[in-house]
């Protein structure tokens, strides 16, 4: 198949590329290589990409590999140009859309709200637009567990009412849920939104928790910790997101034929749309996660308890069983594991002995 890959040099982007192409799928992934963080990373990103083809497979994951890999072309391109993305779907006629690329970061939304609509939401519309005139068979996007904002019902359900965000990066994602619920219902374009739960993982973003947290102890820098600590996080391993990914991506959303308007499932519609939860189902304190992240580097530091910040989400939990019922997707990789898988490259990245 022939597959779209936005956000192809950031943390998921690049991985989900990464499987596609070792199972055989031919991918062009595009990114507007931003400096919302460090562009040596994305582009370090982008060469492993670069490196595992060259190789013919030789890399440092366990994704099933296929016979033949597949192909792949990186564009510079920002999903906000819409002359751009009618041209790109226009010109490579995809079979299926893997939308990653967006502004993240819920802190950063407060001083710069402009970003996340330019990119999260007329970005979304393009990609709307051209899965509507160039018959995309599947349009796998990402939303996010912010959308659950105010909710206080643990574990978050598909099925909670999230009208409450407490950043306008929740509001982008949740408006996100309903542009693509309108495509599906006036055009038949077959959509799947996932509700991402703290993801981490080789190739991370350093502006998350176990980047700067490990930055901190390596560096022995008071660490600050929002929330005096008590924080719950549903971290869910790279590894396991990607599956989840891939699974959903091949299970073409349909209709649910049992939805009712008189008491209408939020997750799901008459039209082929669905909402997904993907996370690891355990929660884990946050002075938890930083202990397990001082294990895995020998060290510990100095921890600045400090109130919760404005935006924040004291708590997040996944309910995911229906991606399990659905396209039997199953989390595997426990916090020890991914932490320890983590730390051994960020020290490789950043050559620390």
């Amino acid at each position: 198949m022939n597959i779209l890959v936005t956000g192809v040099a950031g943390f998921i982007g690049s991985h989900v590329a990464l499987y596609l192409l070792a199972r055989g799928d031919d991918v062009i992934g595009i990114d507007n290589l931003n400096d919302y963080y460090d562009v040596t990373l994305k582009q370090a990103r982008l060469k492993r990409i670069a490196d595992y083809l060259e190789n013919k497979g030789e890399t440092d994951f366990s994704y099933p590999q296929s016979n033949n890999l597949g192909q792949f072309s990186f564009i510079k391109m920002d999903v906000a140009q819409r002359d751009d993305i009618e041209t790109l779907f226009s010109e490579h006629q995809f079979d299926k859309v893997v939308h990653l690329a967006a502004q993240a970061g819920v802190r950063y939304s407060i001083d710069n709200p402009h970003a996340y609509i330019d990119s999260n939401i007329v970005g979304f519309i393009n990609i709307l637009e051209g899965c509507r005139h160039n018959k995309v068979e599947h349009l796998t996007y990402a939303s996010s567990s912010s959308v659950y904002g105010a909710n206080e019902s643990m574990p978050f359900s598909v099925t909670d009412n999230v009208d409450h965000p407490l950043s306008l990066y929740a509001a982008s994602k949740k408006a996100n849920e309903l542009m693509a619920h309108t495509y599906s219902h006036l055009y038949g374009i077959a959509t799947t939104g996932l509700r991402f739960f703290t993801v981490y993982g080789p190739w991370g973003r350093p502006d998350m928790s176990p980047f700067l947290f490990a930055d901190a102890i390596v560096k022995q820098k008071p660490l600050k910790v929002f929330n005096y600590g008590k924080h719950k996080r549903d971290f869910t391993y790279i590894d396991d997101i990607v599956n989840g990914i891939i699974k959903t991506l091949d299970h073409t959303a349909q209709g649910n034929e049992n939805w009712s308007g008189a008491a209408p499932d939020p997750s799901s519609s008459k039209a082929p749309w669905r909402i997904y939860n993907i996370g690891n189902q355990t929660p884990v304190e946050l002075l938890d996660y930083i202990e397990t992240i001082e294990k895995a580097l020998g060290k510990t530091t100095e921890k600045i308890l400090l109130p919760l910040q404005a935006g924040d989400v004291p708590d997040t939990y996944a309910d995911v069983e229906a991606l399990v019922n659905d396209v039997g997707y199953r989390p595997s990789t426990d916090l020890s594991t991914g932490i320890n898988k983590f730390i051994t490259w960020y020290l490789d990245y950043h050559q620390i002995k």
